[in-house]
C-alpha cells in the first residue's frame, strides 16, 4: 500500500546556515505525511492515543541524496513494508517540485499501552486496513 502526500514547502526556519534543509527536519515531514495518510484513510491518531494506544518511533534512518532549499515543494511518498504486528515499518521516499530524489528513509513505530508503556498488538482496525 504506497501513498503520495500533498506538497509541503520549505520554511526559511527549516533550513540552517548553509542554506538546506536540516538534516532533522526530514523526519518532522515524515511525521506529517505519516499522518495525513492516517487521517485520509479515517485513522485518528488523536482517537488511538485517546483509546490507550501510542505509536512511538523506535527507530529511524535517512539517506540524504541531494539538498532541498527554502520554498522548495516537497512531495514525500511513503510505503508500508510489511503488514503490521507490534510495530510499523515505514519507507519513505521524498521529491522536489523538479521531481528530482532527495531523500530516502524509514522508521517503526511500536504499539504501545499508554498506561503501562508495553508493546501491544496493532489493532484489528489498522491490521484488517493494511493487511489487505
Amino acid at each position: 500500500m504506497k501513498y503520495l502526500s500533498k506538497p509541503f514547502r520549505v520554511d526559511y526556519s527549516d533550513t540552517d546556515q548553509m542554506g538546506f534543509m536540516h538534516h532533522s527536519n526530514y523526519l518532522r515531514f515524515f511525521e506529517k505525511a505519516r499522518i495525513s495518510w492516517l487521517r485520509d484513510l479515517g485513522i485518528s491518531y488523536k482517537k488511538m492515543e485517546a483509546d490507550g494506544i501510542v505509536m512511538p518511533v523506535v527507530s529511524s534512518s535517512l539517506i540524504h541524496i541531494k539538498p532541498s532549499f527554502f520554498d522548495d515543494l516537497l512531495v514525500i511518498q511513503i510505503q508500508l513494508s510489511q503488514i503490521p504486528k507490534a510495530s510499523l515499518d515505514f519507507n519513505y521516499i521524498v521529491y522536489n517540485q523538479n521531481k528530482e530524489l532527495i531523500c530516502k528513509g524509514t522508521t517503526r513505530l511500536a504499539f504501545l499501552n499508554s498506561k503501562t508503556q508495553k508493546p501491544v498488538r496493532c489493532p484489528s482496525f489498522l491490521y484488517n486496513l493494511f493487511g489487505e
